[in-house]
Order: structure tokens, then sequence, then C-alpha cells
């Protein structure tokens, strides 16, 4: 009865047929996606409310693409592979916009004298300095606040135009923007530099100051003062630029808007 069920049903609904058929698929990218793409990628996030919205997701991208019937012969492992290796390269794409910040977070974490502390980032598994893990955030938080899921869905949704669910091959000439690529990860020490400058020149004006001091008297434990002005020195200078720093991020967030 379940067998005559089954193979009756896709003559009686052949829409539903297809758009089930194509979701799979899309569901398939849009965990590739997830996997990497700034945001999404969080540990944070639990994983109900991941493929909650996955699901929701497919549901409406299947709506936008309008499925076709399956072609024959083709193979589904195939398939859920090549989507799901589309979608995870385009989150890396994504995530390395915000690689930039947390780089520049690491080295304002080095020159505070807060090498030692580091924290577990859930996201990666791996240990990373606590000025490098604020400044991820900081950068999440930017990111949204300028419209960057809109830019994630957008670049996602004009994958399916280049690399249709049902191909057997990914394009990457098309898929990948090379000049794109080479800029982003170009900028990541560039961008990581211009938010860690003004930390990087107060303390290094504070080094020269405790150096001449150690000369004029020697006396004076030069290096157990390091140890407790480099961080306070430097939080202070992160309070005041803060509002600098977030027009920066937002520029640069601004400057790679098309992701795809």
């Amino acid at each position: 009865m379940l067998d005559t069920i089954i193979n009756t049903f896709p003559k009686y609904f052949p829409e539903f047929n297809s758009a089930l058929g194509v979701g799979i698929f899309i569901f398939a990218r849009i965990l590739g996606f997830m996997r990497f793409a700034p945001v999404l990628n969080r540990k944070e996030i639990i994983g109900m409310v991941k493929l909650s919205f996955a699901l929701i997701l497919t549901i409406i991208l299947s709506l936008i693409i309008k499925p076709t019937v399956v072609p024959s012969g083709s193979a589904l492992i195939l398939g859920l592979i090549l989507n799901f290796v589309a979608g995870a390269i385009l989150g890396f794409i994504a995530q390395c916009i915000t690689s930039a910040i947390s780089a520049g977070g690491d080295m304002i974490n080095m020159q505070m004298g807060l090498s030692s502390a580091t924290v577990l980032d859930p996201t990666t598994s791996s240990q990373t300095s606590i000025m490098g893990n604020f400044f991820a955030i900081f950068a999440l938080i930017i990111f949204l606040h300028v419209g960057g899921m809109y830019w994630l869905i957008a670049a996602l949704l004009r994958t399916f135009e280049i690399f249709p669910v049902y191909a057997t091959s990914i394009p990457l000439d098309q898929l990948v923007n090379m000049e794109y690529l080479i800029k982003l990860t170009a900028n990541v020490l560039y961008v990581g530099l211009q938010i860690a400058s003004p930390v990087l020149l107060a303390t290094l004006g504070q080094d020269l100051i405790l150096g001449i001091i150690s000369k004029t008297a020697p006396q004076v434990n030069v290096f157990q003062l390091s140890f407790l002005f480099k961080p306070v020195l430097g939080a202070a200078i992160l309070i005041w630029i803060m509002p600098i720093i977030f027009n920066v991020i937002t520029d640069y967030f601004l400057s790679f808007a098309k992701i795809f």
C-alpha cells in the first residue's frame, strides 16, 4: 500500500515533487554556506535554530528559483556534494571580510602585553586572543548593522544563476571572482594595521619613554612598570578611538558590499 502511494504521488502532485527534489539540493547548498559564512557560522547559535533558518530559507528559495523536473540519470550524492561545496566557497569568501578585523585585534592584543591571555573560540575550536575575539564580535555587530545579512542572501541567490542545482560541475571561474578575492585577502594586513595603528603608536611611545627612564634612573624597575602601563594605556586609547574604529570598519564593509 505504501509503495503504491509513493509511486503514484509524483503523478498527481508533479509540482510538489519537483519542488521537493530541488529543495534537497538547495538545502545542501545553504548548509555549506552557513558552515563558513560570518554570523551564521557562530557556535553560539544552537543547531536547531540554524536548521530551522536553513529550512525556511530553502522553502523561500524554492519558490523563487521555480524548480524544474530532475534530469534523468542525475546522481543524488554528487549533486548534494557539489551544492554543499558551492555554498562553502561562497561562505569562505564572505568570512574573509571579517578576518581583517580579527587580525587587527590580534595585533592590539600582542602590543598591549596580553599575549598570554587567551580564550577558547567555539567557532574555530582554537585558542584566540581576548582582543581578537572582542573585535571579531564587534565586527559581526557592525556587519549586521550595515546590512551584511542582506548581502549574504543576495550573493547566495545569485549563485543559483551561475551554478544551477542540477549542474554536474562547478564553474569556478564564474563562481569565484579572483580579483575580488585577491583584493580582499590582501587587505587583511592593511586594514588590521589601520585598526591597530593608534594603539601600536601609543605603546611604542610608551616603550621609548620607559627606555629613557631606565637609562636616566636605573634603580626604577621599568620591566615591571611596562606590564602595568601597557594594558591601561591600550585600553584608554581604544576607548578614545572607538568611534573612529567604528567608522573605519563600516567603510571597509561597505567597500566589499558586493560579495558575489
